[in-house]
């Protein structure tokens, strides 16, 4: 739709080169979620403007109250920008009224508009009621803010529980490849990367199911409907294509599906890392190589490549690490090995969100935890005692990890979840306590 608006000035007299003689085109004024004309305008704190049944349908899906572009959080509830909207409607009203009647028709949208008002409504009264709170109260102290964090991650873990318990009967993981749906083809695709997005649409045109999927040859995806044009992306497809058709499933590609494929392993590697990280990257070298240490290595202590196409599939087709990557990540490994399971979380910002800043923080502060564990060796004259603590640390991790691989089968899921989430989110809000603690205990030495 492209629709060009010829402005002048008004002025019956105007002053030479104040003259306004210039051509607006529609896609100055488009939205850049659905790339159409902006209808009722919203901007966000960040300066972006989004269609408002865009931003509904993006919160909807998403649950996330950021800017669907720069991924910076809003402040508030977004309005309508009632003076972009007016310019809009001024200089394109046709366009904006086939729009209109466009969206009209749309009852998925109707509906998304409909729940992302009321969450507008729910927050205005929440701040409210929180703002009188406040007046009436004037400060809840620490143990009021630790009260509202326990109650917090309480919620957390029991939603994630039930939520997760839900989602993993219907997770790819599981599900065999000639059973799974187009929007399953779809959503296996999209998980390969941010350019895999690029093709959805191709493959819901053509109706692409599991069933058919497996029977693509590699030639095929250069051609109608899918039109892949780039060898990189046709390369990294088929690749894991190949995964899938050995495994008769899709591969677990982020924590929850892992977690879901390998329960008790992924538990254990929680408790793991967070009470000893070597012995834990050890234990992935030599029983999950290829599933586990590979990615982590190749993530954490990436290759320099000057060829972007090959960044593209470096996680389909993981090859074995460089000496140089070797020589960055033992150093890493001996001496910060809790930065690198911070810099792997990071890396994966994109599809946990929330859950890989915890991994961040709880990162950083083992690390503070770690230096005050050496620190009151070396001040206590305690070095001597190093080697016998050390073996007396390997044998505890040895007799968990032997524990876990015997009675896993015989714990309860819902104890396993709690299990899981209690340590993924719970434990950073421990350590905080804990390196306060130590902070005071060093002040009061000193003093």
């Amino acid at each position: 739709m492209e629709e060009d608006v010829k402005l002048e000035s008004a002025n019956d007299d105007p002053k030479p080169g104040a003259k306004l003689d210039r051509n607006i085109s529609v896609s100055e004024f488009s939205c850049n979620c659905c790339y159409d004309i902006l209808v009722n305008p919203t901007t966000l704190n960040c300066g972006h403007s989004f269609c408002r049944h865009c931003l509904a349908l993006w919160w909807v899906s998403s649950k996330k109250t950021e800017c669907p572009e720069c991924r910076n959080k809003w402040e508030g509830f977004p309005k309508v920008n009632i003076l972009l909207r007016d310019v809009i409607e001024k200089l394109f009203p046709d366009a904006i009224k086939e729009k209109y009647e466009d969206l009209e028709q749309n009852s998925e949208i109707g509906r998304a508009l409909e729940a992302f008002n009321k969450f507008g409504d729910e927050q205005n009264q929440t701040s409210s009621r929180s703002g009188r709170t406040n007046l009436n109260r004037g400060g809840g102290g620490f143990f009021s803010g630790v009260l509202t964090a326990l109650t917090g991650v309480a919620v957390v873990l029991l939603v994630y529980h039930w939520s997760s318990r839900e989602s993993e009967h219907d997770l790819l993981v599981h599900k065999p490849v000639s059973k799974w749906t187009p929007e399953e083809v779809v959503l296996w695709l999209e998980q390969l990367g941010p350019w895999a997005s690029h093709y959805k649409e191709r493959f819901l045109s053509g109706r692409v199911n599991g069933r058919l999927l497996l029977t693509i040859a590699e030639d095929e995806f250069a051609k109608e409907p899918y039109s892949i044009e780039s060898n990189s992306h046709r390369k990294a497809i088929i690749m894991e294509l190949d995964r899938v058709k050995t495994l008769g499933v899709k591969p677990p590609q982020n924590l929850w599906e892992y977690k879901a494929v390998n329960p008790g392993k992924s538990l254990f590697l929680l408790y793991a890392l967070k009470s000893s990280p070597r012995l834990s990257m050890l234990y992935m070298y030599l029983f999950d190589y290829t599933d586990t240490f590979l990615p982590f290595i190749h993530t954490t202590c990436p290759l320099k490549e000057e060829n972007e196409d090959d960044l593209i599939t470096k996680f389909i087709d993981l090859q074995d690490p460089t000496w140089t990557q070797w020589r960055e990540f033992l150093v890493k490994y001996l001496f910060l090995p809790y930065q690198l399971l911070a810099e792997f979380a990071w890396d994966w910002l994109e599809v946990h969100y929330w859950t890989s800043r915890f991994i961040i923080v709880n990162a950083m502060l083992l690390s503070v935890l770690e230096l005050f564990s050496f620190w009151r060796l070396w001040s206590t004259s305690q070095l001597r005692s190093f080697p016998r603590l050390m073996w007396g640390h390997f044998w505890k991790m040895s007799t968990q990890g032997l524990f876990v691989a015997i009675f896993w089968p015989l714990i309860p899921q819902f104890v396993c979840n709690c299990l899981f989430y209690w340590a993924l989110y719970f434990n950073p809000i421990i350590n905080i306590d804990l390196v306060v603690k130590k902070i005071r205990r060093l002040e009061t030495q000193v003093m």
